[in-house]
């Protein structure tokens, strides 16, 4: 297999360098647009590339793990380019889909790292690894550091892999879910052994002795030293065991002004797939809301916030799968906004009982920028229009994006 020279013109979706060639594209991994790189190729794709003339905007890596660790794939980019970068997958997958809008300048919310890890643990030998898989790869990289990590993650990661290697199964792998709360940082390991239960005082010594808030193991709280409070714009609320949660607090409250924002002054809002209240429960301080989510686990965490005092306005909650019943027309109507934010498949069939709706406005968040497109494709074609597109960083140095849009009927 000969060595080729190719010129990197653009950056793909998934954050590698394309060579535009007579054969076709051929991406190349961890390269940049404007670098000249010499490379054998296979199935267009680049194979012992070496760079011969970088770009400008090379910059060196962060992290020790970067060449092995498959969590990040563009710590060697400049900030300015990488921030419009991830503008453009948002043009892009509008593009795709015949919309061409003014997508404003990306929203970095990267600051103080990512309050929420997954982190996987395995055996090696008489070791426990903890950390991420590489790239491409089911190897497991055992970390000692994560720059986009929150500090207080990393300093734990010691204590967390202690904890892990307590409850690992004899194959396979466990998952550990941390976030840290107001309350310290609550523990979730799933896949784990199933004989834990005769292990439960020692984890809970183990537990108390790192000074973590909650421990839950295969679902079941083990042990709870102070309850993982989440501060919802000035309302507190009790984190699921392993629930989502926006990864950092700056994207969290950039995604909520720009919802709060494009609701406006609407008095009778529906947050759909709402989770345990991200959205609602701000919204719900000048508006009467009701709030659908399909997560057991979700919707019991904001019944219980709600049971305190907050000084809201009325708010409604139901637990629905609205990929499977989404809110049909009639019901619909009452509402002057509506907000949604589905996982990464979007929500085809609201968007299309949305489109046929008299809902004034509606704010749409995704994490996935092509089926954000498919769905806007919907509400546009039913009559809305598109007053602002924006796209939010939480996950730096990765090919993910958020991104708020908001559209009226006029």
């Amino acid at each position: 297999m000969s060595e080729r020279e190719l010129t990197i013109s653009e950056l793909g979706h998934r954050g590698d360098g394309i060579a535009r060639t007579e054969s076709g594209p051929v991406y190349v991994e961890g390269a940049l647009p404007g670098e000249i790189v010499r490379a054998q190729v296979e199935n267009g794709r680049a194979i012992n590339a070496v760079i011969e003339t970088p770009s400008a905007d090379r910059i060196p890596p962060v992290c020790r793990h970067y060449e092995a660790c498959g969590g990040c794939s563009l710590q060697h980019l400049a900030d300015g380019p990488y921030l419009a970068w991830k503008r453009g997958l948002v043009v892009n997958a509008l593009r795709d889909r015949g919309i061409e809008f003014a997508v404003a300048d990306t929203v970095a919310a990267t600051a103080g790292g990512r309050r929420r890890a997954v982190l996987t643990a395995t055996r090696a030998g008489n070791h426990t690894l903890l950390g991420y898989h590489g790239k491409a790869s089911h190897r497991l990289v055992d970390i000692s550091e994560c720059p986009v990590l929150d500090p207080a993650i990393v300093s734990a990661l010691p204590g967390l892999k202690a904890l892990a290697t307590q409850v690992l199964p004899k194959k396979g792998e466990l998952r550990l879910t941390v976030l840290n709360t107001t309350a310290g940082l609550d523990i979730a390991i799933d896949k784990a052994d199933k004989g834990y239960d005769r292990k439960i005082p020692m984890l809970s010594q183990k537990t108390a002795e790192l000074g973590f808030a909650r421990l839950s193991v295969n679902g079941e709280v083990i042990v709870e030293f102070r309850p993982p409070m989440l501060d919802m714009g000035g309302i507190g609320l009790v984190a699921a065991p392993g629930g989502f949660t926006q990864a950092t607090v700056t994207a969290e409250e950039a995604l909520s002004r720009l919802v709060l924002e494009g609701v406006g002054k609407a008095k009778r809002v529906a947050d759909l797939y709402s989770g345990a209240g991200t959205f609602a429960l701000r919204l719900a301080r000048t508006a009467n809301v009701h709030a659908i989510e399909g997560d057991a686990a979700a919707t019991a965490a904001f019944d219980k916030a709600l049971r305190k005092p907050q000084g809201l306005k009325k708010v409604t909650f139901e637990r629905r799968d609205l990929t499977r019943r989404p809110l049909v027309r009639d019901e619909l109507d009452p509402f002057n906004a509506v907000v949604f934010d589905p996982p990464r498949a979007g929500a085809q069939a609201q968007a299309e009982q949305l489109a046929i709706s008299k809902v004034k406005t509606v704010v749409a968040v995704s994490c996935n920028p092509a089926t954000f497109a498919r769905d806007l494709k919907v509400l546009i074609d039913g009559g809305y229009v598109l007053q602002s597109v924006t796209p939010v960083d939480q996950f730096r140095f990765s090919p993910h994006i958020e991104v708020v849009a908001v559209l009226k009927r006029e």
